[in-house]
Parts: C-alpha cells; structure tokens; sequence
C-alpha cells in the first residue's frame, strides 16, 4: 500500500476550518454592535469565523426558541444583553463557547434613571452571565474590574471601542472666534448629558461673542442663548459632519454609570482631528491630555477659558488636532486591536482537548 497521504474533498490539506459565530446583538444598526464587532468582520473573516448576526428577539417564548436554534454554531457572541436565569441556562446549554462583551456599567442603572444605581436584578444577572461565559470583553479598565469580582481574571480581557480613522476626514481648522463650530453627537438617550452643558456653553459664547453648536442626533435639543444646529445622524455621513466642525465636547456625569462609558464620541472627534473639551470623568481622563489633545475642564468658567483659547487659535487647533488623530491610530484604531480580538475569539472557540485516559 502507497505510504501517499489521502486526501479527501472535503478536507484538503491546509484548508482552515470555518467556524460560525452567532452574534446576539441589540440591532444591526446599534452602536454596539457597529464599532464593537461590525468594524472587526473583515479580520474575522481573515481567520475563518463567520458571524451571523441576530438582533435579539423580544417575548419569552420566542426568545427561548431563538436559544435554542444556537446549537448549530460554533459559539455564542452576546452584547450587553443580561438575560433572566433561565434563559442564561438555556443559552449556556444550546451554546459551545459563550463570548460575552459589554461597554456599558450594565450591571447597574444609568444617571438618569430616577432611581438609586445600584440594582440587584441587575447586579446578580450580570454576576451569572460573567461566571458561565468562557471569555468576556469589556470596554474598559472599570468595567473589566466589575467583571473580575464574578469570574476568574484570565478570561476576562479589555477590549476598547475603537474607530477607524481612515474613514475620517481631518478638520481644517480655517474659521476664528465666534464663527467657530462646535459639535456634539449622541443620541435621544444621551442628550440629557449635553444638557448639563448650558451654562458652560452660554459663558463661553459671551467670552467670544456668540457660539454655534452643531447636533449629530436624532434629535435637537434647545439651549438658551445658544445657536443649535441639527445634523441628522447617519452612519454614512456622520464622519464628515464632524470633520467640518472644529471643536468637539463631551460631558459625563460624576457617578458610577459614567465609569463605565468607553468615550465612543471623543474618539470620533479626535479621529476627525478635532481638539476636545471634555469634563475629567472616566475615560475622558485617558483619552484627552490637556494642552496636548484638548482640554479637560469642569466649572463653567473653565469650559469658556478653554472653548476660547481654541476658538482664538486655529494652529493650535490643529496641532492639537493632529496628535489627538495619531493617539486614537496608535491606541483606539482598529487596525490595531483587531488581531487581537480575532485571536482571542479564535482561542475560545477551539474544541476543548479531551481528557487524557487513565492507564
């Protein structure tokens, strides 16, 4: 008999083996799912997973039926999504490998809930859901913190939310003093964040003579005494409505759920070359060094002193424009952390080895 290695069609030499990927996601058009795992697909591909994302269904019965339908993959990708006991023991059941990622203090209530942020459903469904994944992505430093008081820290990873500055335009930075443009964007649910900034902006305008704020959002807010322009959002536009702005801002509140936001918005300003002022909570503290990237400030009269010194010096505008785009290349790129990510997902939907026999 020929010592020849036989290869079968079905299995040639050197061909990857491709694994399916369910991704259990809120919406295809969530933010969560475009920069967190939409933006990494071609690296995935590149390794031979596939991701089949599915929005997840609403009532029990058919949520339940969407669980059990994941049997046929390789493994589970769920985003911020805690479900109930049960329907965690059904999807750890139906699943091989469970990847879990969050970018959100999703174990406890936002800022503006109306109620204490501490919440025990919450609490104990995230707890659950971090003990019985095999990997879990978190946004930042807090959040995998969070994570590591439920579950060992070696399948715990930070993952940042990245962007990909090469779909970003540089902001020119040609217009001085009150024809400046500042620029906001978010959504419905975090407009009550820019809110809080009436009185910083209002204080600014009168340091400069008046003050336009464009709004990337699904809504316009209306802030006295200050010029608000609506920019309908689009994922297709949206790169290039920052870009033709000169300043971008950004606010968190003081508190606990604020720990946990990965500062997608400040990223995209500085992607843009755009120089931020932004308060110092959470990322913000990372992300924006002050004189070199932006300006960190808290009272009103310190957002009006910094809004002013940019709004007076388009060079300074854009040196500070071009480094903030090199450090979200260098640190936040997804260039840069997708090997990473298609590594580590690759790693956890491996066969387990079996166990070796007893002699």
């Amino acid at each position: 008999m020929s010592g020849k290695r036989i290869e079968t069609a079905a299995h040639p030499r050197c061909a990857p083996c491709r694994q399916k990927l369910i991704a259990l996601i809120e919406g295809v058009d969530h933010v969560c799912y475009r920069y967190r795992l939409k933006a990494f697909l071609p690296e995935l591909e590149r390794h031979s997973i596939e991701v089949e994302p599915q929005p997840i269904v609403r009532g029990v019965l058919s949520r339940t039926r969407q669980l059990l339908r994941l049997r046929h993959a390789d493994g589970t990708f769920v985003q911020r999504k805690l479900f109930s006991l049960p329907e965690l023991l059904v999807l750890r059941a139906m699943t091989r490998r469970l990847i879990y990622d969050f970018d959100d203090a999703v174990f406890q209530r936002d800022s503006f809930a109306g109620k204490p942020p501490e919440s025990y459903q919450r609490r104990g469904r995230f707890r659950a859901t971090v003990k019985q994944a095999d990997l879990v992505l978190g946004g930042n430093d807090y959040l995998c913190q969070q994570a590591r008081r439920c579950a060992p820290a070696a399948k715990i990873v930070r993952i940042p939310t990245c962007v990909d500055p090469r779909l970003y335009s540089e902001a020119e930075h040609r217009r001085v003093g009150a024809k400046v443009e500042l620029v906001w964007i978010g959504s419905r649910s975090t407009m009550a964040s820019l809110m809080e900034l009436g009185d910083h902006l209002r204080k600014a305008a009168a340091m400069i003579g008046s003050l336009t704020l464009k709004v990337v959002c699904d809504t316009l807010p209306e802030i006295p005494g200050i010029e608000v322009r609506a920019c309908p959002w689009a994922s297709e536009t949206e790169a290039a409505e920052l870009a033709s702005a000169d300043i971008g801002i950004a606010w968190l509140p003081a508190d606990l759920w604020s720990l946990g936001k990965c500062g997608l918005k400040v990223l995209q300003y500085m992607a843009a070359a755009l120089p931020v002022v932004a308060n110092p909570v959470g990322v913000h503290g990372e992300m924006v060094r002050p004189g070199e990237t932006g300006f960190l400030a808290e009272t009103p009269e310190q957002w009006a002193e910094a809004i002013a010194r940019l709004a007076t010096d388009p060079a300074c505008r854009r040196q500070m424009g071009t480094a903030a785009r090199r450090k979200v290349q260098a640190e936040y790129s997804v260039n840069t952390w997708a090997p990473r990510l298609a590594g580590l997902i690759t790693q956890t939907l491996q066969p387990k080895p079996n166990a070796s026999k007893q002699t």
